[in-house]
């Protein structure tokens, strides 16, 4: 169809986003910095605070989640009498890391100088 357009029709439903209205009292220097901060991103205090809040309640529920999570490894672990030994570990981790920097070694052109990293416990 040559020239013809396409319209769906408008579902006022899933357009709808009911929001409640809060009253929130900052200090004088944190309302500062979150304005400051707004017009930096070009968004306005509103939103700014908004995403902020978004952002503090995701990081809430991971450290939720990871909180239960490892309640629930130290419990199986507890009830099943099993689990690796430190010294074994860190045996482990130094080995894997080493054929890594190996592998990195053999892969590497010449390019400009870098800092290497160096290990810092003996």
């Amino acid at each position: 169809m040559k020239g013809a357009t396409f319209v769906s029709p408008l579902n006022l439903q899933t357009m709808l986003i009911i929001m409640s209205t809060t009253s929130i009292k900052l200090p004088d220097d944190i309302k500062q910095k979150a304005n400051a901060a707004a017009l930096d991103l070009g968004i306005t205090p509103h939103a700014f605070m908004v995403e902020a809040i978004r952002k503090a309640t995701l990081a809430a529920e991971k450290q939720t989640a990871f909180i239960a999570e490892a309640q629930a490894a130290r419990t199986a672990t507890l009830q099943s009498g099993v689990g690796y030994a430190a010294t074994d570990v860190h045996a482990h981790l130094r080995k894997r890391i080493s054929e890594k920097i190996d592998a990195g070694k053999k892969k590497k052109t010449s390019s400009p100088s870098k800092l290497t990293a160096k290990p810092w416990r003996a």
